[in-house]
């Protein structure tokens, strides 16, 4: 679950509070005890396999340090937990971790690019068929979600502008019942309410993020002093990260564990991994975190953010958080970059090094 709208409204008017902690992560220097959060999400469901099935103390004691993997049911709240300093690394999208985190103050590194979403999230229609007759109607969707951003980017594709409708913050939890009511006619969402959605005969998908492959992106990130102090943490989540996601190729096993831990059966957990781009090579994932195209979404997510005034109560543009890539090139403010992708640890998982 990655939003409800309560969440939500605590993320986009909490990030003065948030942060007043990010200053004074108690995580710098080296150290022996490391604290990752993380929430359910098909994309994340490898960390709670990996802790059960002792791939977490497997790397862990490689490197010679501890590794505690916690589950939160608020997917929120385990990166404003994270933000106060109380994790070392989260499970987040690319979108939050720039507006919450790195927005709030908080130096954060990207060090592995897991997946990114390739059609686990949709623009649905009622009784409408193309992506045009949005316009002029009231939108359910988690407002300042990666659905907020979804709906974005199509009604770009056609022209169009958030003032052409209305956008209804609705929960995900009140999704698919709001869809069954006569009033509700439009809903951006994601899996697997889009799959329940869809059950419905009047139901039509007009736009999904594979028509926006690689934007929205799921992530591991790390306090930036914890992981400069502390690079073995790094070496050791990503060891854990590829070596789960080989337990997936090997049978169904763990595969059925994580359907069962995210409330679905290996079924509707193969569904969602469908519409998922799972960078189980680390090569993949390198050459994605490398490319050209990263840059291009980190300016379109950018944008967005400022204009959802999401990147803190001073940006005076959407490059107000500077970004900076694995070549050392950097978006935005170069004086203030609280946000970075490193493929080291990816390269040395590709090269088998760690």
């Amino acid at each position: 679950m990655r939003y409800s709208t309560k969440q939500i409204l605590r993320a986009a008017i909490g990030l003065a509070v948030v942060a007043g902690f990010a200053f004074t992560p108690a995580n710098a220097a080296e150290k022996k005890n490391f604290k990752v959060a993380w929430s359910i999400y098909v994309g994340w469901m490898p960390w709670g396999y990996a802790a059960d099935s002792g791939i977490v103390k497997k790397w862990a004691d490689k490197y010679g340090i501890n590794i505690e993997v916690k589950q939160f049911n608020d997917y929120v709240e385990s990166i404003n937990q994270y933000t106060a300093g109380s994790f070392d690394a989260v499970t987040v999208t690319n979108m939050d971790a720039l507006s919450i985190p790195a927005a709030g103050g908080v130096d954060t590194t990207a060090v592995i690019v897991g997946d990114f979403s390739n059609g686990n999230d949709a623009v649905i229609l009622k009784n409408k068929d193309k992506l045009a007759d949005i316009k002029g109607q009231n939108v359910n969707l988690v407002e300042f979600s990666v659905s907020h951003y979804l709906l974005a980017r199509a009604l770009a594709s056609i022209g169009s502008q958030e003032k052409d409708l209305k956008v209804v913050n609705t929960s995900d939890a009140d999704m698919a019942a709001a869809y069954k009511t006569p009033d509700v006619t439009a809903v951006v969402t994601w899996k697997p309410i889009v799959s329940t959605i869809l059950e419905s005969p009047d139901a039509h998908k007009v736009f999904d993020s594979s028509q926006i492959p690689g934007e929205i992106i799921d992530l591991m990130v790390v306090n930036s002093a914890v992981l400069k102090d502390n690079p073995k943490f790094a070496k050791a989540l990503v060891g854990i990260w590829y070596e789960t996601l080989a337990t997936m190729k090997k049978g169904t096993a763990s595969k059925e564990a994580m359907a069962k831990a995210s409330g679905t059966d290996l079924k509707g957990f193969d569904e969602q991994l469908a519409t998922t781009k799972l960078f189980s090579d680390p090569k993949d994932a390198v050459a994605f975190t490398t490319g050209k195209d990263l840059k291009t979404t980190t300016e379109r997510v950018s944008k967005f953010l400022f204009e959802k005034s999401l990147l803190g109560k001073d940006a005076k543009s959407e490059g107000a958080v500077g970004v900076e890539f694995p070549d050392k090139s950097v978006f935005g403010d170069k004086g203030n970059i609280k946000f970075r992708y490193d493929a080291t640890f990816m390269k040395e998982a590709a090269d088998g090094r760690l």
